[in-house]
């Protein structure tokens, strides 16, 4: 397989840069989560991982209430146009001009208003909280609200009251 040198150099190049950030993104080195949860209606985490002493949960549920849309459907209608056409032949004053018509058909289409559609509308989102005292280890920090994603809150939910953990938040301060 021949490769030239443009494209050997931008491989060697793409090869270098992505062991450069799998080395530099690849987590904490104290086993604290670092990536986004799978779901995309959350917000990012930031990359700090918080500590503090477990004081109180709180799961605030989804709420949803049906409402109306339009409801659009693709609506397509034939149309035709003229088209002209043209041909050149000869040269001097022997050229020729020979002009023809044709009829081309095509799809006319856009989405129109057919009644309306019910859906979920969502009202709040799911939030999982978590509750701290002694973040980061000050002691004057007390009772500061942080929001995680489902799978720290159920690692966390298990946890023994008044213990120490450690997660990457969501949110910092929210104040669930």
């Amino acid at each position: 397989m021949f490769v030239s040198g443009g494209r050997l150099r931008a491989a060697g190049v793409t090869a270098i840069l992505l062991a450069v950030l799998t080395a530099c993104g690849g987590g904490t080195s104290n086993g604290a989560r670092t990536t986004a949860p799978a779901t995309t209606a959350s917000p990012t985490p930031t990359q700090n991982p918080v500590h503090g002493i477990k004081d109180t949960l709180r799961h605030v549920t989804r709420r949803t209430t049906p409402a109306t849309r339009p409801h659009l459907v693709r609506s397509c209608t034939p149309g035709t146009r003229q088209v002209r056409h043209t041909s050149r032949s000869g040269s001097g004053s022997h050229r020729r001009t020979r002009t023809w018509y044709t009829t081309e058909h095509y799809q006319n289409c856009h989405k129109v208003r057919s009644g309306t559609e019910t859906y979920r509308r969502e009202l709040r989102p799911e939030r999982w909280c978590v509750l701290l005292d002694d973040v980061g280890g000050d002691r004057k920090r007390d009772d500061v609200w942080f929001r995680v994603d489902h799978v720290d809150y159920n690692r966390i939910l298990t946890a023994d009251d008044h213990t120490r953990v450690q997660f990457v938040p969501l949110l910092p301060n929210t104040g669930c």
